[in-house]
């Protein structure tokens, strides 16, 4: 496993599993990747306790928009602090991204901390910022809502302990779930009702949005793995590249344990895992092998970058949304690019911080 640090860095892989890509259609396309927006809000008054301290703002929410919104007026970087970055794109303008994919933690703690069942402030905050629409207080692409550890571990007051949880699902289904009935704002196009795990296709690329992370059982969820397995079964059986998105990694934060030496989670515990197990990774992994899994996107743990490996599988994290942090990526039937880039000051503005370029055979 290898482990990002935070300056920029030029990366460039050739991908060995030679499988055939004949049979799919054509690849070409560039999205946006971000995580940890923990969106705040508690009232009409103000923010949460420690959000502001934090940086878990809506002025740095409107900063990371804007520059979502402007990335297609930017190039391809040629040298990231100096170095060559390594990217195929190179030089070349950035197309208009089909979507921007969430990794979790869309909220700070679900209901936002109000004592009554109600509809969160936090998800409005959100909604406000991160769904599609008109002017420079909205992004303009399609957003794959995703759900973290944040959405979903808030309780409710009894009896309505599920209430928070059950209302960021729905708005997860109502934002993607389509039917005979119901056209959906962002329609994908397999939904799994039960795990709220759900995919769809640019072309020739597979994506799949696993929530909390594949085979989440905690606080009610229902394992998604056998849905997985049928998924990529029907849709990428045929060797397309596949993009997965999900809130836990395989980053040291991500896989700590209890140490009750220490009384605290780490690395060098023995006990219970604070997250996700090494049996729930496992179980993930084994469902992925044999197909073409591109890359493995994630978030949780906020401030690091990282690009790294796990198997034979690429696995990234940008910097948590609030602090400006997002991916964009491109895929095509040769290679794929990737910079991990931060938004920087007003009107859009944004830095390139680390380079990742694989070819495919």
């Amino acid at each position: 496993m290898f482990l990002a640090g935070m300056a920029g860095f030029g990366l460039s892989m050739v991908a060995c599993r030679g499988r055939a890509w004949a049979a799919a259609p054509p690849v070409d396309a560039t999205f946006l990747f971000s995580c940890d927006i923990h969106a705040c809000l508690i009232s009409t008054e103000g923010l949460a306790p420690n959000c502001e301290q934090e940086g878990k703002t809506d002025a740095n929410l409107l900063r990371h928009v804007a520059a979502l919104n402007a990335i297609s007026e930017q190039h391809w970087p040629d040298t990231i602090d100096g170095k060559p970055s390594g990217l195929q794109s190179a030089g070349a303008r950035i197309a208009r991204p089909l979507g921007l994919v969430l990794g979790g933690d869309i909220t700070d703690d679900g209901g936002g901390q109000v004592r009554q069942p109600r509809e969160g402030r936090q998800l409005q905050q959100f909604q406000s910022r991160y769904e599609e629409g008109r002017g420079p207080h909205h992004i303009h692409l399609p957003v794959y809502v995703g759900l973290g550890n944040h959405d979903l571990d808030q309780d409710g007051p009894p009896p309505n302990v599920d209430w928070y949880r059950r209302e960021l699902r729905d708005y997860v289904e109502l934002t993607h779930r389509q039917s005979v009935f119901y056209k959906p704002p962002v329609p994908v196009t397999n939904y799994d009702p039960l795990s709220d795990n759900y995919s769809w296709d640019w072309g020739g690329l597979h994506l799949v949005q696993l929530q909390r992370f594949g085979g989440d059982e905690n606080k009610g969820a229902i394992n998604g793995l056998p849905w997985l397995r049928r998924d990529l079964a029907s849709y990428a059986a045929d060797g397309r590249p596949v993009a997965l998105f999900q809130h836990y990694g395989w980053d040291p934060f991500s896989i700590e344990i209890w140490d009750s030496e220490a009384k605290t989670f780490d690395d060098q515990g023995q006990g219970q895992p604070h997250w996700w197990s090494s049996g729930e990774r496992a179980g993930l992994l084994d469902v992925l092998k044999g197909y073409n899994i591109v890359g493995i996107f994630h978030g949780h743990e906020h401030d690091r970058v990282m690009a790294y490996r796990v198997g034979e599988f690429d696995v990234f994290k940008p910097r948590a949304a609030y602090l400006g942090g997002f991916a964009v990526v491109r895929v095509t039937d040769s290679f794929m690019d990737m910079v991990f880039a931060e938004a920087r000051g007003e009107n859009g503005a944004s830095v390139f911080t680390q380079a990742f370029s694989k070819r495919f055979n």
